[in-house]
């Protein structure tokens, strides 16, 4: 046991003073610890800071982190376990129960982004019909994926990611409905489904019908910018009643207190 937490501790701290030099274990490793990776977690990373952070900086840390938790609680743990019953299950149950501690520090970096990007959804859905108004002026001289392309250095930052993809795919000559499609599952807000197989079909067909679907989604986009614009009224509107209710509450508090202590005065 004394070797084990000795090994462990020394490992940590040769790694917390980088003489193991931990990112040529992460190049070296890059495909195995990629298994581990979840499907949207480059998503999610932009969405919170943008396409500028190093994703697979991001998670070396987080591979990181959970390494130094395993070798932490094991080593705790093992100080509670002595050397005969090392070899027994205790010892397996030592190292389940450090591996568990891991994966919930793995997992931890991913819920937050999770938790931020479901918070940021109201957001996403007031910024999506202003973003489609841009686009269908470009729609108007462009086709549809060079319009796309075209739109993304002005498009709200956590639209980017979603729309590279798009575009990647497009590009790769998937002429399919389906990047449009996840395009909508990626940003879940209103009528984002409907919009994009609107902007799919403005993609194919004759120019007499472009210009019938053009029609047809501007009107749709100017109804989404309405609703949006309601929303936002709303939003405003109960905002100020919440501060005049305070304000009420304050100044009402405040006249009890002045008449209470004018009538302690007077006695």
């Amino acid at each position: 046991m004394e070797i084990l937490v000795v090994g462990a501790i020394i490992i940590f701290v040769l790694m917390y003073n980088n003489t193991i030099d931990k990112n040529k274990f992460f190049a070296d490793n890059q495909k195995y610890l990629e298994a581990f990776k979840e499907e949207d977690y480059q998503f999610l990373v932009y969405a919170k800071y943008g396409e500028d952070v190093d994703v697979n900086q991001l998670y070396s840390k987080r591979v990181t982190y959970a390494f130094v938790a395993f070798l932490i609680v094991l080593v705790l743990t093992l100080t509670n376990t002595n050397s005969v019953e090392i070899i027994n299950s205790q010892f397996f149950l030592n190292v389940v129960i450090s591996l568990v501690f891991a994966v919930v520090v793995f997992k931890l970096p991913y819920t937050q982004l999770k938790g931020y990007y479901k918070q940021h959804l109201h957001e996403i859905d007031v910024m999506l019909p202003y973003y489609l108004k841009s686009l269908e002026i470009l729609i108007q001289h462009y086709t549809v994926p060079v319009a796309l392309g075209k739109s993304i250095n002005d498009a709200p930052d956590i639209f980017k990611p979603g729309l590279r993809h798009l575009i990647d795919r497009i590009n790769a000559g998937d002429s399919t409905v389906d990047p449009y499609m996840e395009f909508a599952n990626t940003y879940p807000v209103r009528d984002s489904m409907r919009m994009m197989r609107l902007l799919y079909r403005l993609g194919i067909g004759s120019q007499e019908r472009k210009q019938e679907r053009l029609m047809m989604f501007s009107r749709t986009v100017s109804s989404l910018q309405n609703k949006a614009r309601e929303t936002k009224y709303k939003e405003r509107l109960s905002h100020m009643e919440n501060q005049t209710m305070v304000m009420l509450i304050v100044t009402g508090i405040g006249v009890m207190l002045i008449i209470l202590i004018s009538m302690m005065m007077m006695f």
